[in-house]
């Protein structure tokens, strides 16, 4: 069951959300949408960070997001989008008017039934989803023990969502794909990108305070971070790529 009160933290933010979160590599996007189409439909798309790598591969692209915090910043950035207030359980397109839809760190915040239909109501016959993940890569035991800070759930400190490597209502079994990658970020953005984190946005000051040195701490004892202001941080994004029946 989706908790609401994280899922809604998001709400009130969106440059930061821009600017401290990570983008999405290029070959996430090749997996999805291997040629161009008419229509590609970005859902839960946030401030258009996975949106930017689909402008090139239809010549229609919509971007539907239910905060126009983060919709204000989409639309700056991507003015070519036609950039839609709505969610997964209320999609504002007409049926079977998208070949593809894609959803980037976003599918678990969704009522995953009512989501999965509406999708496939949009989508053409066969239509394609694409779901993505961005999460820490096993080997980096420094972002790992971050990311338990944040979600001490987790196994392994991985992200995502266990039910999409099965069928999903209406969909065939999925393609799935992993694609590592690593980017350049100072210690600085790093800490900065976790108050973007839902955890940390629904956090009392006293406990969101306690997170934030547990992470300091992390990168103050582990050896390729310590006494650095920039590091190499890798990750893996997970593709999963359906197609409706």
């Amino acid at each position: 069951m989706v908790d609401e009160r994280l899922a809604g933290s998001f709400r009130s933010i969106g440059e930061d959300y821009d600017r401290y979160r990570p983008g999405f590599p290029i070959a996430a996007a090749d997996e999805i949408v291997a040629s161009p189409v008419p229509t590609i439909l970005d859902l839960g798309a946030g401030t258009g960070k996975f949106t930017a790598l689909l402008a090139p591969r239809a010549a229609h692209v919509v971007a539907v997001e239910p905060s126009e915090a983060m919709l204000d910043v989409l639309r700056r950035r991507l003015p070519d989008v036609d950039a839609l207030d709505g969610s997964a359980e209320r999609i504002p397109v007409a049926n079977g008017s998208v070949d593809v839809v894609t959803v980037a760190q976003a599918f678990h915040w969704f009522d995953r039934d009512a989501a999965c239909a509406e999708i496939h109501r949009v989508l053409v016959p066969e239509g394609v989803l694409g779901l993505v993940w961005n999460h820490s890569d096993p080997a980096c035991a420094w972002d790992l023990a971050c990311t338990r800070v944040a979600h001490p759930a987790l196994v392994n400190g991985l992200s995502g969502d266990d039910a999409t490597r099965e069928s999903l209502p209406g969909f065939s079994s999925p393609r799935f794909i992993q694609v590592p990658w690593s980017e350049r970020i100072s210690r600085k953005a790093y800490v900065a990108r976790w108050l973007t984190v839902s955890s940390f946005l629904a956090a009392t000051d006293d406990e969101q305070a306690r997170m934030v040195s547990a992470i300091e701490r992390i990168l103050d004892q582990d050896p390729q971070t310590a006494g650095r202001d920039e590091f190499e941080l890798p990750q893996v994004t997970d593709v999963y790529v359906y197609q409706a029946i």
